[in-house]
């Protein structure tokens, strides 16, 4: 009976101990069909399953411990990556370990030497996970700021979901993330969110208000900035996407357009941009109120710096293989395979839908950008964003002084 799962050890002596009984019973032929069962199940040989029946099943320390392969080099070299990658996961830290030592050591913020490349090439997944559990933080991941959030022109707006192995950058996800804090009355900043599902490059704006104006000038601005065609807006069914001056925006704009939305209550169909929603803009923002200009100015100054930040040096994985398998309970099992963690900006150079000009100009920016330092503003930026006082939530009088007034700069 062949298992799906590989025994550990511990599992693998479990068994031959229950094993063991049956084995000491059993005549001649019995043993062998107990051995060819073992065989299956623990994928060990014959002989070895012989010399382990009649033997020792308990495990013993060794002997002599194994010495440590990568010292203190390595560990402060992971640590100061790790920090400017926003301490993502192993799985997207390993294979990028060397460019972002190179890079790091340009901008004067580590040194390197030839030994220490050489460890960093080959050091390996599980062992950078233990290295960067030993190691300690000095400064937490991100703010934690509270718990997550959870038209008759759509009649003909196909419903869809863009597939999740889709090759081609162009075809994006919308959301718009409200941050009206505890009251919608009033006017208060929305951010408008784009995530291309080809290469998870991410576009984000900050709008005052939700109506057509705000919309189109933050949409206006996300084209100046793509520097690949859009082929495709998914969002959801919101009045803020579908009315008739923005699809009116939008057939001006952009020749051949697919407009397509997502199933009603279905927030699945926009997995991708409902994820960011969360790690990109409620992780920062949290909940509260966010209604002046001041401050939508300033969301717009710091969601420029993330641009950079996490398109051109954060890593990404995207799923590559996707089968489902039956238990043995009868219950499904999906299994995903990922491939191996890149930045938006390098998955889509490995395309063609990046012009060569384009592609010279973003490689030039990310060569003379020191991504600690980024790292640094952002946070200093949001914290400056933190500090601006709100508007009183809930009287348009307010919001309408705070839209004629001044803002210093």
């Amino acid at each position: 009976m062949p298992t799906q799962d590989e025994m550990d050890i511990n599992e693998r002596l479990k068994y031959l101990r229950i094993m063991r009984k049956r084995y000491m019973r059993a005549d001649r032929d019995g043993r062998g069909r107990l051995l060819d069962e073992m065989e299956q199940v623990c994928g060990l040989h014959r002989k070895t399953l012989i010399r382990r029946l009649h033997g020792e099943l308990e495990r013993r320390p060794r002997r002599r411990q194994r010495g440590r392969t990568y010292g203190c080099e390595v560990d402060d070299a992971l640590r100061v990556i790790a920090e400017s990658f926003d301490y993502i996961g192993a799985e997207r830290l390993g294979p990028n370990l060397v460019w972002m030592a190179k890079s790091l050591a340009s901008h004067g913020e580590l040194e390197v030497s030839a030994a220490l490349l050489e460890q960093l090439k080959q050091i390996s997944i599980p062992t950078v996970r233990r290295i960067l559990q030993r190691v300690s933080r000095d400064d937490p991941r991100l703010p934690q700021r509270g718990p997550e959030r959870a038209n008759q022109l759509t009649r003909d707006i196909p419903t869809r979901v863009i597939p999740w192995d889709e090759q081609e950058p162009g075809h994006l996800e919308a959301d718009l993330v409200h941050h009206g804090g505890r009251t919608s009355a009033g006017v208060y900043i929305h951010t408008v969110q784009l995530i291309d599902v080809a290469t998870g490059w991410s576009e984000r704006v900050a709008v005052l208000g939700r109506g057509y104006l705000p919309m189109k000038d933050g949409f206006a601005r996300i084209l100046r900035r793509l520097p690949f065609p859009v082929l495709e807006i998914h969002p959801d069914n919101g009045s803020e996407f579908f009315n008739a001056h923005l699809l009116a925006f939008w057939a001006e704009k952009i020749q051949g357009l697919r407009l397509s939305r997502s199933r009603p209550f279905h927030k699945n169909d926009n997995r991708f941009v409902e994820q960011k929603n969360s790690t990109l803009v409620r992780a920062y923002l949290g909940d509260y109120r966010l209604d002046t200009v001041a401050q939508c100015r300033l969301l717009n100054t710091l969601y420029d710096q993330m641009w950079l930040y996490y398109n051109l040096f954060q890593p990404v994985m995207r799923l590559r293989e996707k089968s489902s398998a039956k238990r043995a309970d009868g219950t499904s099992l999906v299994r995903r395979r990922y491939d191996q963690a890149r930045t938006p900006f390098d998955r889509l150079c490995a395309t063609t839908a990046i012009h060569a000009d384009r592609r010279i100009e973003l490689e030039r920016l990310r060569d003379r950008t020191n991504p600690r330092q980024l790292r640094r503003e952002i946070e200093d930026g949001l914290a400056q964003l933190l500090a601006l006082p709100c508007a009183v939530p809930g009287t348009v009088e307010n919001v309408l002084d705070t839209l004629m007034t001044p803002v210093p700069v």
